[in-house]
């Protein structure tokens, strides 16, 4: 078969598709397109009938609608009157060879071409509307299942259904936001990097949280259930043992005496007000994995929008935790604007950078008795106990004690350090933007001091996200888990949690030497 295209015509292909020595031609602007047999003529698309009065047909094959055509006849006559039709125009390039050629004038102006707008193509596209909104039900479904899931798991798992948890919290404050003259005194080859100044107090909380039901009659369960927390500097009321003591008749014994900075800092919250179920997806920060978990916090520098998991943001509050052994060891990383940088406009700028305030590490444990031995002793009715060369006695006989004291008040850093440090981007980031630090109990943190909103310097189609990284060993696992966001102002969307275990002994034989990669997903 031999064809001649031009730009202004279309072929229809028809007559040529059941005989193979058909040519098929047409010139260039004459709007005609003609089909000539080497053989005999098709029969597939005639009908005998429709050759007598109108000559051979000609079927379009643009869509799978199917119409036919039929081409001007100068020999058929009208059969409705006596009057014949009027010639039709003739065609310049017919050939002789073939009085039989069948063509579609596209000049004509009655005559329309058939794009596959009918009423049969808008069943179809009624029908794909129809199985693509079916197919996001079914997703929908998956994701409001998984969103119970963990809304049940951080409840069972992390609140412990509600039980309390008795912690000691260090609070170390940066020099970030005590004005130019004490910033100015940082370490020339760190001017970068904040210092941390650890308070002189050492706070004591009593931590809880619990489920509130919002709508009784929601056809989804957790959609009418909420989950509330309660963090609260510890009373009288929380020392029984103590209570019991001599101490206890002393004037002023019946309260602790805490300052204001101490109440306004437990009084931050790092969680939304009342916790759903659906603000564990990715865009709101929340979720479990394994004996880990992350909570999060924000507040939009622009509060006139309904979304508030948007940045760029005014401050964010992060907390990233692990539990094991009837303890948990978290810490919380406050973030904000500097002042200057708060009350600035933000036309055509690059949002601001959020800068580290505070961090504060958390031990806490979950057997109802505080951390630190000497929390739950009193004095001997005899006398304190050190006239006599005795040691005092602790009132609570735990078993593990000693993997306590170890685990949350043990020598700092984990060993090795970092088990396996994540991917932060260049060097160059990672030097303006990040720092690792050691705490007793063997723990090791990586985090950000620095946020950068629009996408930390980095090219791409995508800003290069952010991660906080902290390794503790309660016991003989060891593990490490991962909080890593989206970058520039969606900062507070999970892009993944991750939580590594090894054994502790083992650490070092099995330590990743990849040089830092993501998980697969």
């Amino acid at each position: 078969m031999i064809m001649r295209l031009a730009a202004s015509a279309t072929l229809s292909l028809a007559a040529t598709a059941f005989n193979p020595r058909a040519v098929a031609s047409f010139a260039p602007g004459a709007g005609a397109v003609r089909i000539a047999h080497n053989g005999p003529q098709p029969t597939a698309f005639a009908l005998s009938d429709a050759r007598r009065r109108h000559g051979p047909i000609v079927q379009s094959i643009l869509s799978p609608v199917t119409r036919r055509y039929a081409a001007a006849d100068s020999d058929a006559e009208d059969e409705t009157g006596d009057d014949p039709k009027p010639p039709a125009p003739e065609n310049p390039y017919a050939d002789p060879n073939y009085p039989d050629l069948e063509f579609v004038n596209y000049d004509d102006p009655e005559y329309s071409v058939d794009q596959g707008v009918g009423d049969d193509t808008d069943n179809i596209y009624d029908e794909e509307d129809r199985t693509l909104a079916e197919i996001e039900a079914m997703r929908e479904d998956r994701r409001r299942r998984n969103d119970e899931f963990q809304f049940e798991t951080y409840h069972a798992n992390v609140l412990r259904g509600g039980e309390r948890s008795l912690g000691e919290w260090t609070v170390f404050q940066t020099d970030t936001f005590m004005g130019d003259e004490v910033v100015g005194g940082r370490n020339p080859e760190a001017a970068g990097v904040p210092r941390l100044l650890k308070w002189d107090k050492v706070l004591k909380v009593v931590s809880r949280g619990s489920k509130i039901v919002t709508d009784p009659n929601a056809e989804w369960r957790v959609d009418g259930e909420r989950i509330v927390h309660e963090e609260q500097l510890a009373t009288m009321d929380d020392f029984p043992t103590l209570m019991m003591s001599e101490e206890s008749d002393e004037e002023g014994a019946d309260e602790l005496k805490w300052e204001t900075e101490d109440i306004g800092h437990v009084e931050n919250t790092f969680w939304p007000n009342e916790m759903s179920s659906v603000d564990f997806r990715g865009p709101g920060g929340n979720m479990c994995v394994g004996k880990a978990y992350t909570i999060c916090d924000a507040m939009p520098l622009k509060q006139d929008g309904d979304e508030l998991h948007e940045g760029p943001f005014r401050d964010m509050r992060t907390e990233l935790g692990v539990q094991e052994n009837d303890m948990r060891f978290r810490v919380k990383l406050e973030y904000s604007m500097l002042d200057e940088e708060n009350i600035a406009t933000l036309d055509g700028r690059s949002p601001p950078p959020l800068h580290l305030r505070t961090l504060t590490v958390c031990r806490e444990t979950l057997d109802g008795y505080w951390p630190n031995p000497s929390d739950n002793e009193k004095l001997s009715e005899e006398g304190n106990g050190e006239e006599d060369g005795n040691e005092r006695e602790s009132e609570v006989r735990r078993i593990n004690q000693k993997d306590i004291t170890t685990a949350l008040f043990g020598p700092p850093g984990a060993p090795g350090g970092l088990y396996d440090p994540p991917p932060v981007g260049s060097e160059e980031r990672a030097v303006d933007n990040y720092m690792l630090l050691d705490f007793e109990g063997g723990a090791t943190l990586l985090l950000p001091h620095r946020l950068e909103q629009d996408g930390g310097g980095e090219t791409g189609e995508e800003p290069f996200g952010w991660v906080t990284s902290l390794d503790w060993t309660p016991g003989r696992i060891r593990y490490q888990v991962d909080r890593k966001v989206l970058g520039g102002t969606k900062m507070k969307g999970l892009r993944t949690l991750e939580l590594s275990e090894v054994q502790g002994e083992d650490a070092d034989r099995w330590r990743p030497k990849d040089g830092g990669e993501n998980m697969r997903q």
